[in-house]
């Protein structure tokens, strides 16, 4: 018994002076150090182990490598637009959201993030129209088509979108399919088989080395993209999968936000996928016209593609989100179906709304991740004594990713207001300046607020012991969830 009473001491010893030294190199958020220290206390025998898998810091490491020639090319693009910013050549067509400037230039510099103004943009808040939509442009595509998805089903959806992007790639059509191991687990191996075997690619992005554990589970490729052709971009919420047509009885209705763009936004997805692409797989695709045709859209909305990741210390859509935020004078409108705002953003929130802004944030009513959940609630009970308007959306699963300022700009894409969207997935967003977009998306809230119930400060306050004591334990796992 001595023996391994001494072990454990021994091992609890060892784990927390090694994987406290490499935390503490590693320079990480001093939440997120404690939040780790916690897991390391309270599970000792297993809590490096823990930390190898989930809590590797990639921001140091340059994952996405591009080459000279084009690095140019890019950096002249960049240069030539952020002169026009600075000397104030630029001509909005929509006047209102001129003075939105700083925004882009903000965008502009910190992530390469170029501002085109000749897009068309359709809204969709149900699956059954953006899948309609996706397979009428996969059913035309004439050069190729690039899929990035999270969640890939092995369902009757997943099997329709491989079956006709079989018959594409038998077609002769360019298909290329990346899908994140981690969320794609579930999907048996010969899943892409006949693609395969037709002659289009299915790549997984950070797969696993070793079978049934993968090192880098933490880090994910959470982006939902489509390009058909280099002319139609598809961006947002959806995955692949029944659940996300609303045919799971456990979610019921599946609401989402998704944009189809047609324009020169659509070169900046296109960008996106490419790296993403080349950073997964050894066959790197080489930036030829056919993939950049002439932007054809004849829109005026403006817009920006911002992607972040884990291999980056900026946080660029995060911080996007904080400088809406700042700018609004009226109204914020927000949904997110999980909310763990950093305490940058969380303030951002309280001064807005204290400052007499109109802030509306809308959750699901139901949970699918609970310590998600329970920690989310208690972030809102906080807004709410500064007077934020909270809402529980009750018809289904809530899982758009939206944020809407004064009725001029907005935000739509793949990051959830939380940690995890902020610093450990690759996420991209479309950051949208354009009154009648902004207009749509605020007329969705509205509607989906009849669907809702609000949270109001009186509910909050009595709330039970036990819900009281999972709210707080959750929030303190928040850094990490």
């Amino acid at each position: 018994m001595t023996f391994f009473q001494n072990l454990l001491t021994v091992m609890t010893v060892l784990n927390l002076i090694f994987a406290g030294t490499v935390i503490f190199l590693e320079r990480r958020n001093v939440a997120a150090t404690w939040a780790w220290l916690m897991v390391l206390v309270f599970l000792p025998s297993v809590g490096f182990i823990l930390y190898l898998i989930l809590g590797q810091n990639l921001s140091r490491r340059k994952l996405y490598k591009i080459k000279g020639d084009r690095f140019d090319t890019i950096r002249g693009v960049i240069y030539r637009q952020f002169q026009e910013l600075e000397q104030g050549i630029v001509k909005y067509k929509d006047p209102s959201i001129s003075g939105y400037h700083d925004m882009i230039h903000m965008n502009l510099v910190s992530s390469f993030a170029l501002f085109t103004q000749d897009n068309e943009v359709e809204i969709f808040k149900d699956g059954k129209s953006k899948f309609e939509a996706l397979f009428h442009a996969i059913d035309a595509a004439e050069h190729h088509i690039h899929l990035l998805y999270f969640i890939v089903r092995n369902d009757d959806l997943g099997n329709r979108l491989v079956q006709a992007l079989t018959e594409k790639a038998k077609a002769g059509v360019e298909v290329r399919f990346l899908y994140d191991d981690i969320g794609c687990s579930s999907l048996p191996q010969r899943f892409f088989h006949n693609l395969r075997e037709a002659g289009g690619e299915a790549v997984a992005f950070f797969p696993s080395r070793i079978r049934y554990l993968n090192f880098r589970v933490n880090y994910r490729n959470h982006r939902k993209l489509a390009i058909i052709d280099g002319k139609y971009g598809f961006i947002g919420g959806f995955n692949i999968g029944d659940e996300y047509l609303g045919l799971m009885e456990r979610f019921g209705e599946w609401r989402d936000t998704h944009l189809m763009i047609k324009g020169g936004a659509v070169l900046q997805i296109q960008s996106q996928f490419m790296l993403d692409w080349n950073l997964a797989t050894r066959k790197e695709m080489q930036i030829e016209p056919q993939y950049y045709p002439v932007p054809i859209g004849r829109g005026t909305v403006g817009m920006q593609i911002v992607a972040s990741g884990p291999d980056s210390e900026e946080q660029q859509i995060k911080n996007g989100y904080i400088k809406m935020i700042n700018s609004a004078k009226e109204s914020i409108y927000l949904q997110t179906p999980y909310f763990i705002p950093d305490e940058s953003l969380l303030t951002a929130l309280k001064l807005a709304a204290l400052s007499g802004v109109d802030v509306k944030i809308m959750i699901p009513s139901m949970p699918d991740h609970k310590l998600v959940y329970w920690a989310s609630s208690s972030y809102l009970g906080e807004l709410l004594n500064c007077g934020v308007k909270c809402y529980l959306y009750g018809k289904g699963f809530l899982h758009a990713k939206t944020m809407v300022v004064d009725g001029k700009i907005a935000s739509v894409g793949t990051a959830n207001i939380d940690i995890r969207s902020f610093k450990l997935n690759f996420e991209v967003n479309a950051f949208i300046y354009d009154t009648r977009t902004a207009s749509k998306l605020m007329y969705l809230f509205e509607k989906d607020k009849e669907s809702s119930t609000e949270l109001t400060i009186e509910f909050y306050r009595n709330r039970s012991l036990m819900i009281k004591l999972k709210e707080s334990c959750s929030r303190l796992l928040s850094p990490i969830l």
